[in-house]
């Protein structure tokens, strides 16, 4: 199942010409670029989603379908799943993801995250994978972002965010930003071929805020509750925000 996102309705985006253009290479370059640790970070943020048998689920950014696959597959068809992106090739991908593994019960659906087309309190958890960054980091739409997620969010339900993060030790957070530098801006806009959109990518993951900043960005929005699991040695994080 899918929906269409009005051409009228879209806006642009720092990094759309680059989902649009790369979705065949994305997943094999997330698995380059993180040594495949992204599929044990999204592993642990599926297994959180689903934790407690949710009805309804939203994958947010869905992108190619990871976290939304890891989820359907996990609950072998007891529960409704949409997976919303503005990139239509991204979902192009996703969809056949699905397809192969058996998935019928996504509803995969192209829009907007800051105009979801989704009733008030539909869902009982709402996960994103490593597009939170792109939501907020310097992003003017950041606001109305976490007001559509909460808005669409049951009360008491989860947000479960995995993402970069900054890695507390010294000498962990110089390694960190070296690789960001030279193998995420470097190899992944070389392989690409969108070397803008990955020197973006490594300076957001170098900047990007602490898990305390995150918390603090998550309870001004309204959630109640918010609690930070950092990964690998702080290079990522697991965090749950709830309504």
């Amino acid at each position: 199942m899918s929906h269409n996102y009005p051409e009228e309705k879209k806006k642009w985006r720092p990094l759309e010409k680059m989902f649009n253009e790369v979705p065949e290479r994305y997943d094999i370059l997330n698995r380059i670029i993180t040594w495949r640790l992204d599929e044990r970070w999204r592993r642990l943020a599926a297994r959180e989603c689903i934790e407690g048998g949710p009805h309804t689920a939203l994958d947010l950014c869905t992108g190619t379908g990871d976290l939304v696959l890891r989820m359907a597959l996990k609950m072998n068809g007891t529960a409704s799943f949409h997976a919303l992106d503005y990139s239509k090739p991204m979902l192009e991908v996703a969809r056949r993801k699905a397809g192969k593994k058996g998935c019928d019960n996504i509803n995969f659906i192209q829009g907007d995250a800051a105009n979801m087309p989704f009733q008030e309190e539909l869902f009982d958890v709402i996960g994103i994978g490593f597009a939170f960054r792109n939501l907020t980091y310097k992003n003017p739409d950041r606001e109305k972002f976490l007001a559509e997620i909460l808005r669409v969010l049951k009360k008491n339900a989860k947000f479960v965010i995995i993402e970069s993060s900054q890695p507390k030790g010294k000498f962990l957070k110089v390694l960190f930003r070296i690789y960001l530098r030279v193998f995420v801006a470097g190899l992944g806009g070389m392989i690409s071929g969108h070397r803008r959109a990955y020197r973006y990518l490594a300076a957001s993951a170098r900047n990007f805020y602490t898990p305390a900043q995150v918390k603090e960005m998550l309870i001004t929005a309204g959630f109640s509750k918010v609690d930070h699991r950092p990964l690998s040695g702080g290079i990522a994080g697991l965090t749950v925000a709830v309504k």
